[in-house]
């Protein structure tokens, strides 16, 4: 192990973008289908590993969509969310805001209060076996209606006290944010806080509605928001926080290759850019994956790399109370691990 990897390996992190369905490993989609009786379109994990090869965002979305099928009991969730929950200790995150995305399981007709549950007993498996804090982002899926969209806000009613905030993904172009205005106005009503996919393979415009109309508190994605100057200078002066995933980037052609990754601009022009794994079972690693393809990628310095994790802490929704503590410890981290001279 090099010494980048090694510092990495310990850096304290939050993970701030993280589809739990997209941490279903083949291992456990196989394990799970047998335990349901499911019949999926796979006769070996070594299949379903070689489907992996997408060419965009839509044909990632189709295995994804085939391989949630798999999860339909608590007992599903909750051991979903412990291997990401074990994954994530493994790699030093100690804070992680994951998405779920339940219309993705209540249109198969398993119970909204199924997936809550077995989600909730996975974080607090987490808290009590690695002591990590979480917090759960509920997903609107974009290719469908807002209709469908106000119907899961309803849903989730009785759950808000560990629902922290909503959020915005699947098939971005042609569903632009402001599709979403009045549930996303709702959902502030609520106390929620707000997120969206944006600018992944959108358009800038699409960055633009986020910001206002949605009025997002947090940016997924915003890679081709570089391509709006005036843009960038709002992000970086209003200090709105990307959460970056190289390794998805990569997997769905967003960039052509690690060696063209836009991390390091974003941290040149200010954005408060942080790196994530996005569907980790699907796009090759978990978050430790990501920050090393970054660093070798981009030739990324240790200053930068702590100050993605600082990133991570700041955009992150813990109070300002719980980001110090846990800046403290990434800073007593860094100190510890500098560089022999």
């Amino acid at each position: 192990m090099t010494d980048l990897s090694a510092f990495i390996a310990g850096l304290p992190k939050a993970e701030l973008h993280m589809h739990i369905e997209g941490s279903l490993e083949p291992e456990l989609m196989f394990s799970l289908a047998q335990r349901n009786g499911v019949e999926i379109p796979f006769n070996s994990v070594e299949e379903v590993r070689a489907a992996y090869s997408f060419s965009n965002l839509q044909d990632f979305l189709d295995i994804y969509y085939k391989g949630a099928d798999v999860l339909r009991t608590e007992e599903d969730f909750r051991d979903l969310a412990a291997a990401y929950f074990d994954r994530a200790a493994a790699d030093s995150v100690t804070h992680a805001e994951i998405f779920f995305d339940p219309q993705t399981h209540t249109d198969r007709g398993i119970a909204f209060d199924t997936v809550m549950e077995g989600l909730i007993a996975g974080m607090d498996t987490a808290r009590e076996r690695h002591g990590i804090t979480s917090k759960l982002i509920l997903c609107f899926l974009r290719h469908l209606s807002e209709e469908a969209a106000f119907a899961t806000l309803r849903q989730a009613e009785p759950w808000l006290d560990r629902i922290e905030a909503v959020g915005l993904d699947s098939s971005e172009v042609g569903h632009p944010p402001s599709k979403f205005a009045r549930v996303f106005a709702a959902a502030a009503e609520r106390g929620l806080k707000r997120v969206a996919h944006a600018g992944e393979e959108g358009p800038p415009e699409y960055v633009h509605e986020a910001l206002d109309i949605l009025h997002v508190d947090r940016l997924d994605h915003g890679n081709r928001s570089l391509e709006d100057p005036a843009l960038v200078a709002r992000l970086a002066r209003e200090q709105m926080t990307l959460t970056v995933c190289p390794l998805s980037n990569l997997k769905l052609c967003v960039v052509g290759a690690m060696d063209d990754h836009p991390i390091d601009r974003m941290l040149r022009e200010g954005l408060r850019a942080t790196i994530n794994s996005d569907d980790p079972a699907y796009f090759g690693g978990y978050i430790n994956a990501n920050y090393r393809a970054a660093a070798e990628g981009r030739v990324l310095s240790r200053e930068d790399l702590v100050t993605l994790a600082r990133n991570s802490f700041l955009g992150s929704f813990l109070s300002e109370e719980e980001k110090a503590a846990q800046i403290a410890r990434l800073d007593a981290y860094a100190g510890n691990s500098s560089p022999r001279t």
